[in-house]
C-alpha cells in the first residue's frame, strides 16, 4: 500500500485514540447521555502544495471529495495553489441512530462503524448512488462477504452500457475492487472501488463505495449478520463538554452543484426545521441558543461542527468548551491538527 495512504491510516487511528482517552476522562454528561460520545474525530488543516488536488487531499486525509469542497468554499478542487490553508472536517458528529454495527449516513457521504461497546466509533467517506440511481434507506445486514469478487452487472447496468460483459472476473477493471460486502437487499453491496476519485460523490449505480485502503482495514473486522442502518441526516446535534453543536451538510441537489460549480443555491430554506431539531435537542439549555450561529451554520452548510450554545450562561461550562475562530465556522476541539506537505 502506498506510504501516503499508510499515513492517513495512520491519522485515523491517532484521532480514535483521542477520541477513545478524552472520552473516559471527560466526565460530563447532559440529559440525555455521555457527551463525549457525540463527536470523533478531530478538525485539522493542511497547506496545500502547487501540484495538489482537493481529490489527492481528500483522500489523503480519510475524506470525501464533496465534504472537502464543502469546507472550503471558493479553493479551487484542481488548483488550489500553493500555500493554500485547506480546512479539514475531520471532526464529525454521530448520527441519531443505532450505535452498533454500520451505519451510513446518505447525507453526509459517510459511514460510521460501531465496534465492541467501548471502544471507539470510526468514520469514513463513501461513494453513494448517484440521481436515478439513489441508494436505498432503510435496516438491512450483510449477507456474506467476498474477496476478489466477480461482477455480475444487472439488466438495468447493462442497458445503460451494452458494451458491459455479462460477467467482470477480479482484476483492474473490475468496480467493486478487492472486496465486497454483500447486503440483504438484493444487488447492493458495499465495496471497494477502483474509480476512488468517486469516493464523497454521488456516482455509483447504488452500492456503496469505499477507498480500498478502508475496505481493506474493515473487511476482516465485519462478522456476517452485522447490522446496517442507512439514513438520511443533513442536519446533526451533539452535545460536547456541555455545549450543544450543529454539523450540516448540504442537499443532494446542492452538492451536485458543488462538484459543478464549486458553489450552491438555497442555502437557508430549512432553518426552520433545523431549529425545531435544536430546541428538542436543547431542552433545559434552549435558553443558551445562539440563533445566529444556527442560521449561519445552515445557510453556509460547511458540514463540520459548529458550537450554537453561547458560554457564560447558567449550566454552560465557559472554562472547557472548544473554541470558535473567525466567524464561528471552525472548531478547534482535542487541539486541532496541522498538517503540511510532506
Amino acid at each position: 500500500m502506498p506510504k501516503l495512504f499508510m499515513k492517513a491510516k495512520l491519522r485515523r487511528r491517532i484521532g480514535a485514540l483521542l477520541f477513545a482517552v478524552v472520552g473516559l476522562s471527560a466526565g460530563c454528561s447532559h440529559a440525555a447521555e455521555d457527551a463525549a460520545e457525540d463527536v470523533v474525530g478531530r478538525m485539522g488543516t493542511y497547506r496545500t502544495t502547487y501540484d495538489d488536488t482537493l481529490h489527492e487531499v481528500a483522500r489523503r486525509f480519510g475524506l470525501g471529495f464533496v465534504e472537502l469542497l464543502a469546507a472550503n468554499p471558493g479553493v479551487d478542487p484542481w488548483l488550489p495553489g500553493n500555500g493554500t490553508v485547506i480546512t479539514l472536517p475531520t471532526a464529525h458528529l454521530l448520527p441519531d441512530g443505532p450505535r452498533e454495527g454500520l451505519v451510513i449516513n446518505l447525507a453526509e457521504m459517510r459511514l460510521y462503524y460501531f465496534p465492541a461497546p467501548g471502544k471507539p466509533p470510526e468514520t469514513y467517506p463513501v461513494g453513494i448512488g448517484r440521481e436515478g440511481r439513489t441508494t436505498p434507506i432503510g435496516k438491512t445486514r450483510i449477507l456474506r462477504k467476498a474477496t476478489a469478487p466477480t461482477w455480475y452487472p444487472t439488466k438495468s447496468i447493462r442497458a445503460e452500457r451494452p458494451e458491459l460483459p455479462a460477467v467482470v472476473p477480479p482484476g483492474p477493471d473490475n468496480p467493486l475492487g478487492e472486496f465486497a460486502l454483500y447486503l440483504d437487499w438484493p444487488a447492493y453491496l458495499i465495496h471497494g472501488t477502483n474509480k476512488p476519485w468517486g469516493i464523497g460523490r454521488r456516482a455509483s449505480s447504488g452500492c456503496i463505495r469505499m477507498y480500498p485502503e478502508d475496505i481493506d482495514g474493515l473487511f476482516e473486522r465485519l462478522p456476517i449478520g452485522t447490522p446496517v442502518v442507512v439514513l438520511r441526516q443533513p442536519v446533526k446535534l451533539g452535545w460536547i463538554e456541555g455545549e450543544l453543536f450543529i454539523e450540516v451538510h448540504p442537499s443532494e441537489s446542492q452538492a451536485d452543484q458543488l462538484e459543478t460549480t464549486g458553489r450552491f443555491k438555497g442555502g437557508s430554506d430549512d432553518f426552520g426545521d433545523a431549529v425545531a431539531k435544536v430546541r428538542t435537542a436543547a431542552g433545559s439549555q434552549a435558553n443558551r441558543l445562539d440563533f445566529s450561529a444556527i442560521r449561519r451554520a445552515v445557510r453556509e452548510k460547511r458540514g463540520y461542527p459548529v458550537r450554537i450554545t453561547r458560554s457564560g450562561l447558567p449550566g454552560s461550562r465557559a472554562s472547557t468548551v472548544p473554541s470558535i475562530h473567525g466567524s464561528g465556522l471552525f472548531i478547534d476541539y482535542f487541539c486541532c491538527e496541522s498538517w503540511n506537505a510532506r
